[in-house]
């Protein structure tokens, strides 16, 4: 028996093919994938061949956002059973280096994350119907979570490891201002959180409005479309700025500098968009004192993510904008670059294929 695969085999070259259906190790069991979110790494892979130095060498099986259904266990397996919802984590520390035995295993220098080229032979990803998988990297999900919404675990995670790095430097949420740069879907699920977290006001900045709608629906007290109305947020900079705590999503350099100019002094600047060399207004940021901080992945926010998702406290069903299946996979790459429209597109699978 095969199953369909989403496979990159170069720029711009996607191809769903077949391979062996897999068997389980011991330890490991078989997940029948649901849904899987196309991210800005596989949007990265498919257009440059790769993200900054890494590069993609060989054909790699794509995704790392997934979830789906136990399906099948391999020896010495518990606390799963056949027919349970997970949510994967793509994260696959060696727990020996000199971080995971510090407990900062997001910097494992070892590690073997789903769908990533970084080394050889690359870790082959999500996109798949089905995959065998460590038991320990499934996360069960509630039976009435929709597999699109247990499927944004991967990327919720990494927003709440930034919040993780926001709360230690500038303490709890409640009743701050929070400005949110960019409303991707990392934008959109910081304002999420920022919600959920008790924030009193929570501006979200983007150049299209499609996202800042979703943004909206998901949190943000105010969306604006610094495209259109770039004066609106000139409001915010006075007395030296009105914001607590910034989350910088959008990777550009217009936004960081309007993060800088919009928080208080000893307010906190989280930079969640990976961005290139950038020049960085530093008198400012010393004259006000920020806290500039960065966030890398997640480790034991996988588990909040899931028990956030678990308790449908928050609200995510309208970051998924767009669900294509397997066989589409190339329309749904050319959509996901397309953020006039979409925020987060999604392959599906038939558990029976």
């Amino acid at each position: 028996m095969t199953i369909r695969i989403a496979r990159l085999h170069g720029q711009h070259d996607l191809r769903v093919e077949t391979m062996d259906d897999p068997t389980p190790q011991p330890g490991e069991v078989i997940v029948a994938i649901g849904a899987g979110g196309i991210c800005g790494s596989d949007i990265h892979y498919f257009t440059d061949g790769g993200i900054g130095t890494i590069r993609v060498q060989e054909p790699i099986i794509i995704g790392h956002e997934a979830a789906g259904t136990v399906i099948a266990l391999g020896a010495d397996v518990s606390g799963l059973a056949v027919g349970q919802p997970v949510a994967v984590n793509p994260s696959h520390p060696c727990h020996s280096c000199k971080f995971c035995e510090a407990g900062d295993h997001q910097h494992c220098m070892n590690m073997r994350f789903k769908g990533s080229a970084m080394f050889m032979p690359h870790a082959q990803g999500f996109f798949r119907d089905r995959l065998s998988i460590g038991a320990n990297q499934c996360h069960p999900i509630a039976h009435d979570v929709p597999m699109a919404e247990a499927a944004l675990a991967e990327p919720l995670a990494v927003c709440c490891r930034a919040v993780t790095r926001a709360m230690d430097v500038a303490g709890p949420l409640a009743g701050k201002r929070v400005l949110v740069t960019g409303a991707g879907p990392i934008g959109a699920l910081c304002a999420a959180l920022a919600k959920y977290h008790g924030a009193s006001e929570i501006v979200v900045t983007d150049l299209q409005d499609a996202t800042l709608a979703v943004a909206k629906q998901v949190g943000a007290t105010r969306a604006i479309n610094v495209a259109r109305d770039p004066a609106a947020l000139s409001e915010y900079e006075a007395d030296k700025g009105a914001f607590d705590l910034c989350f910088e999503c959008s990777a550009a350099l217009p936004a960081l500098h309007c993060a800088i100019r919009c928080t208080r002094p000893l307010g906190t600047i989280v930079q969640v968009g990976v961005m290139g060399d950038t020049p960085v207004p530093f008198n400012m940021l010393v004259a006000k004192e920020l806290n500039l901080i960065g966030t890398h992945r997640f480790d034991a926010e996988f588990g909040q993510a899931v028990d956030l998702i678990n308790s449908r406290k928050m609200t995510l069903a309208p970051i998924v904008t767009h669900s294509l299946p397997v066989e589409n996979a190339a329309d749904a790459m050319a959509l996901a670059q397309d953020r006039a429209r979409a925020v987060k597109v999604q392959l599906t699978f038939d558990i029976n294929a």
